[in-house]
């Protein structure tokens, strides 16, 4: 039987001359031994620069690996059988995910994504006509159109906190609104879609465990280029991707639960099989731990990429990815800051991997296009993404440039430079 390989052999690096052709090329010497490890374990390295890591970054040879093992045990064995033969490496796996945010296995679910972690948290609530959910301005798209559409069918008010001057959460508005007595959740985007702001939620956390209202983290753009303990952020429930700075495959995610809200008795709306016992006909039991926040059916290929996503992230170190990422994002807005007829539209008091920058002669679903002809992936972020954030920035569109910790200064030059030329070429045309 024939099976899925993982290509072997492949160029650490790759420049792109003036011209825009790609050219593999040797390592140059100044980069420094882990930095051509990380990039000869990552295939995608030998074909594109990658600056889209807030959108999905390139999955490393062992994430890779992990995957297509367990599909060819699935083409070999059969699906079931395969699950059940990978029964310890899924444990493995939650094991090292639950590790990587401070937590415990017990308290974590496996789920599709991020978006789907945050709704099962939503549905763990009966909220009622008048209760009031407390979020940001800078919340991510998906989440403020749930609580729209609570809004409409439950009749569940949004209650917006103020931002600091600087960017960001104003912790204190975020008390204010949250001693309301009908509130009944604060919920954050650690780090929006659209910018490069980390929002304060430690100090929102704090505030939170005062007043005593659960506490809802969204950490999709976080995990993996942030230091994270679940302790520290005194949340209830968090929720996070593997495909992004975590570096693990596309179509899976996991939602942090609480012992406190376990013991609360807490457990989605539309519980499952996975999630419960059916005990009589007209009686259940939820199941002891976060696994009730899960659905039976799962990619176990996806969970056993993501396990070793994981692991290979905390044998990079977050705080060393955390610092390399943030220093290739800070040298790109310096040198996108002197490209002319370009605007950085980050701001706040932090800011990590992910840099956004208006250009003024095209829309940057445009440049995107232009950028892949090239071999260089970056992402658009247009005003329907965050229309309270971008109306205030009064930009219509965003190019996001989000690097990591296995991208170089030479990949950032050879995008500024294409951007240089691509805006050239719109604003003569």
């Amino acid at each position: 039987m024939s099976k899925l390989r993982v290509p072997q052999g492949l160029k650490p690096s790759v420049v792109f001359n003036s011209s825009g052709t790609a050219e593999a090329v040797p390592f140059q010497s100044h980069m420094d031994a882990k930095l051509q490890r990380w990039r000869d374990e990552t295939p995608g390295c030998a074909h594109v620069i990658h600056l889209n890591n807030a959108g999905a970054s390139l999955m490393p040879q062992p994430v890779l690996q992990a995957i297509v093992e367990h599909l060819n045990r699935e083409a070999e064995r059969g699906a079931y059988e395969a699950a059940d033969a990978a029964a310890e490496q899924d444990i493995a796996a939650r094991r090292s995910v639950a590790e990587l945010i401070g937590a415990h296995s017990r308290n974590l679910a496996v789920v599709e994504n991020a978006t789907v972690a945050f709704a099962q948290a939503l549905a763990a609530f009966d909220f009622a006509p008048g209760d009031v959910i407390v979020t940001t301005r800078n919340d991510y798209i998906s989440n403020q159109l749930m609580y729209l559409s609570m809004g409409k069918r439950l009749g569940v008010e949004i209650a917006r906190a103020a931002d600091l001057p600087e960017g960001g959460v104003d912790p204190q508005s975020v008390r204010e609104l949250a001693r309301n007595p009908k509130c009944k959740l604060v919920a954050v985007t650690w780090v929006p879609t659209n910018s490069g702001l980390v929002q304060p939620v430690e100090a929102v956390g704090e505030v939170c465990d005062e007043i005593g209202v659960p506490y809802l983290v969204d950490a999709c753009q976080a995990v993996g280029q942030i230091p994270i303990n679940v302790s520290r952020l005194r949340c209830d429930f968090l929720s996070a991707t593997a495909r992004k700075f975590m570096r693990g495959p596309r179509g899976i995610g996991f939602l942090y639960v609480s012992d406190r809200v376990l013991q609360r008795g807490m457990y989605p709306l539309l519980v499952d099989m996975r999630g419960a016992k059916w005990l009589g006909a007209n009686e259940f039991e939820v199941a002891p731990d976060a696994s009730r926040f899960e659905n039976w059916e799962f990619a176990y290929a996806l969970i056993l990429g993501m396990g070793a996503a994981a692991r290979y992230a905390a044998t990079v170190g977050i705080d060393e990815a955390q610092r390399r990422a943030r220093r290739l994002a800070t040298y790109t807005r310096e040198k996108l800051s002197t490209v002319p007829g370009i605007r950085v539209l980050d701001r706040g008091p932090e800011l990590c991997a992910l840099v956004t920058v208006e250009v003024r002669s095209k829309h940057s679903g445009q440049l995107v296009t232009e950028l892949r002809k090239r071999n260089i992936n970056c992402s658009s972020s247009p005003r329907e993404y965050a229309v309270i954030d971008m109306d205030e920035k009064h930009a219509t569109s965003a190019l996001r440039i989000s690097p990591h910790y296995y991208n170089t200064i030479e990949e950032v030059d050879a995008l500024v430079l294409a951007v240089e030329e691509i805006t050239l070429q719109a604003a003569h045309a």
